[in-house]
C-alpha cells in the first residue's frame, strides 16, 4: 500500500482554469465599479464661475451652463459696482461643489453717494415716487398756507438741491403747501324759512347745497325748511356741503 498521509494532490486543469474566471470577473467588476463611481463622481461636481460685476441676468446664464442655481441674497450700497451688478458671491468662483447646490449673490444698489433731487413745485405724491425709485427716503414733513403753491405741492426741502451729495439713507425733509386760507362763516339759521330764496341767496354768495330732501310735516305749507346740517351757527367754507329738509 501507498502512504497517502502527508500527500500533495495537485488541482486538476479543469478546477485551476473555473478558478482564473472567477478572479477576471472579480477584477472587471472591481473595475468597472470604481470607475463608474469615478465618472459620476466627477459629473456632480463643477467650479463655481466668476460673477461678479455681472447682472443677474448674466450671472444666471452663466450659472444655468454649469447647473447651478441663482439666489439673490441682497442688496448693498457700493461705489465700485453699478447698481444691479453682482458685488459677492457665495460660494466663491473657482469653488467646488455638486450641481444644483444654490450660489447665493449680493447685488449692488448703486453708489451710497447720491445728489439731492430738486422737488420743489412737484408734488407730495411724485416726490415720494422720486425718493422710492432712488432709493431714499421722505423724511419730516411741515404744511403751512400758503396762496403761492396749490394745496399739496412742495414750498421747500431740506436738504437743498444744488449738486451736493449725501448718503442715499439720509431722509429729505419737506415743507408742503396747504393752499390758500378759506374764508370762514357761520352757518345761519334757516329753520322756518322759505326755500326758494333761501337756496338762491346760499347759491348766489358760492355756497353748495349738496341734497335738498321734501318730508310732509303737519300744519306747515309746502316749501318751508324745517332741518339743515351743518346746524346753526356752526363754522363753514365755501366748499362745506349743506344739507336741507323741506316740508312738502
Amino acid at each position: 500500500m501507498l502512504e497517502q498521509r502527508g500527500a500533495y494532490i495537485m488541482p486538476s486543469q479543469k478546477t485551476l482554469a473555473y478558478s482564473q474566471f472567477l478572479l477576471f470577473l472579480l477584477i472587471v467588476f472591481l473595475s468597472t465599479a470604481v470607475l463608474s463611481s469615478h465618472v459620476i463622481q466627477k459629473g456632480d461636481i463643477v467650479s463655481v464661475p466668476d460673477v461678479s460685476g455681472k447682472t443677474l441676468a448674466e450671472a444666471e446664464r452663466d450659472l444655468a451652463q454649469k447647473r447651478l442655481p441663482l439666489q439673490e441674497k441682497g442688496i448693498e450700497f457700493n461705489d465700485r459696482y453699478e447698481r444691479g451688478q453682482i458685488i459677492s458671491q457665495d460660494p466663491p468662483a473657482g469653488s467646488k461643489i455638486r450641481v444644483n447646490r444654490p450660489v447665493r449673490v449680493i447685488v449692488s444698489g448703486g453708489s451710497e453717494l447720491v445728489e439731492v433731487p430738486a422737488l420743489v413745485g412737484r408734488s407730495l405724491e411724485a416726490a415720494s415716487k422720486v425718493l422710492g425709485e432712488g432709493g431714499q427716503q421722505r423724511g419730516l414733513i411741515s404744511q403751512i398756507h400758503t396762496a403761492q403753491y396749490a394745496a399739496g405741492r412742495i414750498i421747500a426741502q431740506e436738504p437743498a438741491p444744488g449738486g451736493q451729495r449725501i448718503k442715499r439713507p439720509t431722509p429729505l425733509n419737506f415743507l408742503v403747501s396747504q393752499g390758500e386760507i378759506e374764508p370762514r362763516y357761520l352757518m345761519p339759521d334757516l329753520i322756518g324759512r322759505k326755500a326758494g330764496p333761501c337756496l338762491s341767496r346760499l347759491k348766489e354768495l358760492g355756497f353748495k347745497v349738496a341734497d335738498v330732501r321734501y318730508s310732509y310735516y303737519p300744519g306747515l305749507d309746502p316749501g318751508v325748511i324745517i332741518k339743515q346740517f351743518p346746524p346753526n351757527g356752526f363754522g363753514i367754507a365755501k366748499r362745506s356741503l349743506i344739507a336741507l329738509e323741506v316740508s312738502r
